[in-house]
């Protein structure tokens, strides 16, 4: 929680801080969650993956990708978002994520390793200052995803 506590101060990521992070960590369907950690134990990032459904099927969706302010620039976040596109793949699932609009980062680096953007829809939950937020959806660059 303290990694995710950092990054939302740094980077307002989550966009309205979870009332229970440990519960928002941990989101229905979820289907497994990975951490990265240095030589030392410390926890430089996470992601997970979470059964969705959607109407061409049951999809993995990547989540919660957060990387630590101070391993930025080091490819955590792309190693983990591999690591979550293997295991997908594995289990022969399509793969997708979604980005709050706006995010040029994010978006940035999946468009730049191949993920295609699908649609930009209105979330079902609100930012903030109960603003609507936007979100870019984007689906797997490799595997079942492309089936």
């Amino acid at each position: 929680m303290a990694v995710l506590r950092e990054v939302h101060d740094a980077d307002g990521y989550p966009l309205t801080w979870p009332a229970d992070p440990a519960r928002w960590l941990t989101p229905a369907g979820l289907l497994d969650a990975w951490v990265a950690m240095d030589g030392h134990g410390a926890i430089l990032g996470h992601v997970l993956l979470a059964r969705t459904e959607q109407a061409a099927g049951p999809v993995a969706e990547v989540g919660r990708l957060f990387v630590a302010p101070q391993a930025r620039r080091q490819a955590v976040g792309r190693r983990l978002v591999e690591h979550a596109l293997i295991v997908a793949d594995d289990q022969r699932m399509p793969l997708v994520l979604e980005v709050v609009d706006g995010d040029s980062a994010a978006s940035a680096m999946y468009e730049a390793t191949g993920w295609r953007l699908t649609h930009i829809s209105t979330a079902d939950w609100t930012g903030p200052n109960g603003e609507a937020v936007r979100l870019r959806h984007y689906r797997s660059p490799i595997g079942s995803a492309d089936a």
